[in-house]
């Protein structure tokens, strides 16, 4: 099948939002080509940003690490996290006790700057949980699977707490035919168990679009969102969101969706993207 060139349809926006992993990077490293895309979306006097669900890492080691790949250009300001959106969430609503996390100390170092002490789920002491305010489920390292999800499960059972969900990501892909579960896809497993909403951040929730149209406001001024496009890799993330804020979609197929089975997924979700590419490169 002949893909209309992510060029073509991209000349039209006045701001371009790529999503990280499955666009501009992905198992194996920077995505080949990637460089010389994000050069010409800066060189056309486009506004970009880069929306990810990754929240293991702050702003500044998101930068540091697209820089080690080989994106030594993208700004601080261009970077929108999910993990920033919780961060903010636990410093203005949760103002005493211990937060308990699910993690790595690295996502909880930077997430749970707030002041409280934070303690990772393994370290809990079922007997005494008085004083833990909050959960939050960070990424899907730095626990004992067969262990921290049973604790994790128990812990929510016995106190009545918000629960944040800082990576909504059910799985992502770590080679061309196979994928990990992510931070998402436990969450949703210790919702269904319990019968809980958890809060939930990241694409597809409005948060991180609309923190990142600000932002886009404070720069632009007054931007339309007609002239916004957001291009991603995974129909119930990147589009879905994008289709709720009322931005233009672009769905790439260099990611989690497969080029054989991309019309069954979008005729089967009912999530439909505006535009379907091959990739960002091409």
């Amino acid at each position: 099948m002949n893909y209309p060139s992510f060029f073509e349809i991209a000349k039209d926006f006045k701001v371009i939002m790529l999503d990280s992993y499955g666009v501009v990077k992905n198992h194996k490293g920077l995505i080949v080509g990637i460089d010389k895309t994000i050069d010409w979306i800066k060189s056309e006097g486009k506004t970009f940003r880069l929306l990810t669900n990754d929240a293991s890492r702050s702003q500044n080691q998101q930068k540091e690490s697209l820089a080690k790949l080989g994106l030594p250009g993208i700004e601080l300001h261009e970077i929108v996290t999910s993990g920033m959106m919780a961060k903010q969430f636990l410093e203005q609503k949760i103002t005493e006790g211990r937060i308990a996390y699910l993690g790595t100390e690295n996502s909880a170092e930077y997430i749970l700057q707030s002041g409280l002490q934070h303690v990772a789920v393994a370290d809990v002491d079922l007997e005494d949980i008085d004083d833990i305010s909050a959960f939050v489920f960070l990424d899907d390292e730095g626990f004992d699977w067969n262990t921290d999800i049973n604790k994790t499960v128990n812990l929510l059972r016995k106190k009545t707490m918000p629960v944040i969900l800082a990576n909504s990501d059910r799985f992502y892909p770590v080679s061309r035919n196979d994928v990990a579960v992510a931070t998402g896809g436990i969450a949703k497993l210790v919702e269904s168990m319990l019968h809980k909403k958890f809060i939930h951040f990241g694409k597809p929730d409005s948060q991180m679009f609309m923190y990142a149209y600000e932002g886009l406001i404070e720069e632009l001024g007054e931007i339309d969102k007609k002239d916004i496009l957001m291009v991603g890799d995974t129909l119930e993330t990147d589009i879905l969101g994008g289709n709720k804020f009322g931005v233009q979609t672009m769905l790439v197929l260099s990611g989690n969706t497969r080029e054989e089975k991309v019309n069954l997924n979008i005729s089967s979700s009912g999530i439909i993207p505006d535009f379907l590419c091959k990739s960002v490169v091409e």
